[in-house]
């Protein structure tokens, strides 16, 4: 929506009428909006942007936990609507660094970023397949760093009562090559499920870490480890084997990457000690893989139509 309503007639007579109500009226019809709409409405007049602005109204689109989620010092705003913002504008870590926080601008609902650290990742507490550093680019203090392993899987849970009621949520891989160039992922296509713990109906899809180029000729495949050779033939059967369905990676704005492992609504009747869990694995081709830096788990609203990618 992107005019305040109020009855009938164009949008120049409603905004007038608007205007003509006490200021603390129209912070009560604003009220029932969404950010996106206060901030439309904050153009009509001088009193209806101070109605818009009101903490009345951005305390309403704050979670009613926000002050549990974030640092004090991340708190000290001279109004509800700088609060909101900042918390849209750029993320906060949480949960003693390994998570972060923030608002989507438009809707005010809940964002997360689980990092490597927060997530479970075999044989990652063994150097010789996985190593914890530190990259100027990651918003964590630390990223698992893949050496090699052949069998790769990652899984992770976060709690509903964390995320936003009513709302379907993406839940993506986010990563990168190590040195620009990684090995094993050309060709290999990964499970990755997504559902609720305990619950039967899990979403599965096949995704990969390296874009899928099916023109490329047979030919060897290096890897950190191997020489492997793979033809044209066989990228076609690894596809078929799967249904032909498999989802690429993007390249986010923020310089990573990211490929969608699938998605989960959390209905309004829901319970808040329910937990989404997830996962990407390979453990069956036996082929080698290293040199990716994985940075975390992004779980974000989705957005109808939409595949813009939204970072923070």
């Amino acid at each position: 929506m992107e005019q305040i309503e109020v009855g009938g007639g164009s949008s120049r007579n409603r905004a007038a009428r608007l205007d003509t109500l006490p200021e603390d009226c129209i912070s009560m019809v604003i009220y029932h909006t969404s950010p996106r709409d206060a901030c439309v409405a904050a153009s009509v007049s001088k009193t209806v942007k101070s109605a818009a602005e009101s903490d009345l109204v951005w305390d309403k689109f704050l979670p009613e936990d926000y002050s549990s989620l974030v640092p004090p010092r991340s708190l000290d705003f001279s109004s509800k609507k700088e609060m909101y913002m900042s918390l849209a504008d750029d993320s906060v870590l949480i949960d003693d660094g390994k998570k972060s926080f923030w608002l989507e601008k438009g809707s005010g609902k809940k964002c997360y970023m689980l990092s490597a650290m927060d997530l479970k990742i075999t044989w990652s507490d063994c150097p010789a397949y996985w190593q914890w550093n530190t990259v100027p680019d990651s918003k964590f203090k630390r990223v698992a760093e893949l050496r090699d392993v052949c069998w790769f899987e990652i899984r992770g849970k976060i709690s509903c009562g964390m995320l936003s009621k009513g709302t379907y949520y993406s839940v993506c891989l986010v990563f990168k090559r190590a040195g620009g160039r990684s090995y094993g992922f050309e060709d290999t296509p990964m499970e990755a499920q997504v559902g609720f713990v305990g619950k039967d109906a899990a979403s599965k899809k096949f995704v990969v870490l390296e874009p899928i180029d099916m023109d490329q000729p047979s030919g060897y495949r290096y890897t950190s480890v191997s020489l492997t050779w793979v033809s044209r033939e066989d990228r076609t059967r690894r596809l078929r084997e799967v249904g032909g369905n498999v989802e690429e990676p993007k390249v986010r704005g923020d310089g990573w990457s990211e490929v969608k492992l699938g998605k989960v609504y959390i209905n309004d009747g829901g319970y808040d000690d329910d937990e989404i869990e997830f996962s990407i694995m390979e453990t069956e081709q036996g082929d080698w893989k290293s040199a990716m830096i994985f940075q975390g788990v992004e779980i974000r609203p989705m957005k109808e139509g939409e595949e813009m990618v939204i970072t923070k």
